[in-house]
């Protein structure tokens, strides 16, 4: 490994209110300007589970109620145009409370219908991590 390059973990998650989905402008590189889910770096020590509280309360300033793992999804450099691979490890959640603020390193923050916010998502694994957050809650609501 090159002295730069780096491997870094993330968390995110697909926050549902209602039949609405937060999403989240990037405010900072990788794909600043771009929509994503919110979420960001692990810090050392911390459990995954309140990495994503703590990522989705500093980039919006909602609470949420983590539902289960979706999945676990890369960004290699060539993804991101940095000499950062990064493995990422998003959940399902439910809206608890609060109103989107952007804050920390988002531009903006908003709930969006299903259809817009698979309009809005750049990045093809984020709009695969979306589509199978609405495929759990789907499922979940079937039973």
């Amino acid at each position: 490994m090159k002295q730069n390059e780096t491997i870094r973990i993330g968390v995110g998650a697909v926050v549902f209110r209602g039949e609405e989905v937060l999403l989240v402008k990037r405010g900072k590189p990788p794909f600043k300007g771009h929509w994503s889910i919110p979420g960001g770096g692990l810090e050392f020590g911390e459990r995954l589970k309140d990495g994503v509280r703590r990522e989705v309360m500093e980039e919006t300033g909602l609470e949420i109620e983590i539902g289960g793992l979706i999945g676990v999804f890369e960004a290699m450099p060539e993804d991101t145009g940095q000499l950062t691979h990064t493995v990422m490890v998003d959940y399902v959640a439910n809206w608890v409370a609060g109103e989107p603020v952007a804050a920390d390193d988002a531009a903006d923050a908003a709930f969006f219908s299903f259809d817009e916010a698979r309009e809005r998502l750049s990045w093809d694994e984020t709009r695969r991590a979306v589509a199978m957050a609405i495929d759990m809650r789907d499922k979940k609501q079937e039973r």
